[in-house]
């Protein structure tokens, strides 16, 4: 059935949208301002996989926990040589924005110089047939990027609510101020919402590497349907960007049910500026009174 293939691939799509959003809407919530660099992170997260299992030859199962590691360093160094430098001379969340355009922009820049311009693949994983589930296709990979992404996600939103760690991120995010005179760290705090959505791109990235192909802008098309999905869901809310990848997925699939394929990008751009024109708190966003 057209309908049960169609839901199947919209939450595919969601699954891997979802990553890039929740890693992304993580940041934004304690630091309150936009990391598009986030998919670059993606990006050179899935091309270290691809230079340390294709390149070098190291053993997969090793190159997959070096390059979500790698992934979690990357996002760590872009805060603290980057992000923190401004935010320490007052700049203004303008101007933290375009630093995170320019810092997409340079690192494909640096993927295209080093790998090349050419589609690259991952290689492990051979080409399996295809699982019928209620008329819909699905291939066991796809299955379980699925239940890695359901797993991960419910990993987070516990890590948020019940570790010492995630309440006190949680606190940043709710007021920086007073969370720093309850004698949190709010720097520290910064930077471990790099690390842990840094590292849960990296899996994002290693996701689209098996499922797909590489390529080096691969992190500006993800980056913008995590934004979007994190805008739909409430990007300072974890859960609503969850919420609202898997709500783009489904858009997207069910859209080129009537659409051209070609459109699909379209449509989460349709969907984006809706939600910025008539509902920028999201789904689950809170609307907060700004302070005079």
């Amino acid at each position: 059935m057209v309908f049960t293939q169609l839901f199947v691939n919209g939450l595919i799509a969601g699954a891997i949208y979802a990553l890039v959003a929740a890693g992304f809407s993580l940041i934004y919530s304690t630091t309150k301002f936009v990391h598009f660099a986030h998919g670059a992170t993606v990006a050179v997260s899935a091309y270290f996989l691809y230079f340390l299992f294709s390149i070098l030859g190291i053993n997969f199962w090793i190159s997959v926990p070096l390059a979500i590691a790698f992934g979690a360093f990357f996002g760590l160094i872009c805060n603290i040589l980057v992000y923190e430098k401004f935010v320490d001379k007052k700049a203004s969340n303008v101007i933290l924005l375009i630093t995170s355009f320019g810092l997409l922009i340079l690192f494909e820049s640096i993927i295209l110089l080093l790998f090349g311009a050419d589609v690259k693949t991952i290689g492990f994983i051979k080409i399996s047939k295809g699982i019928e589930i209620a008329g819909a296709i699905i291939t066991p990979l796809q299955i379980f990027i699925v239940i890695s992404s359901f797993v991960l996600l419910a990993v987070l939103w516990f890590f948020m609510k019940k570790t010492k760690l995630g309440k006190a991120m949680r606190a940043v995010s709710d007021n920086k101020a007073v969370a720093e005179t309850l004698g949190i760290n709010a720097k520290k705090i910064f930077n471990w919402s790099f690390v842990i959505g840094s590292a849960i791109a990296g899996v994002a990235g290693i996701f689209v590497a098996l499922e797909q192909n590489l390529e080096p802008t691969m992190g500006t098309n993800l980056i913008i349907k995590g934004f979007t999905g994190a805008v739909i869901g409430g990007i300072g809310s974890a859960p609503g960007a969850i919420l609202g990848s898997f709500l783009l997925g489904f858009a997207e699939n069910f859209g080129i049910w009537f659409l051209p394929s070609g459109y699909k990008d379209a449509i989460a751009f349709v969907i984006l500026l809706v939600f910025l024109l008539f509902r920028p708190t999201g789904i689950l966003g809170i609307k907060r009174e700004v302070q005079k």
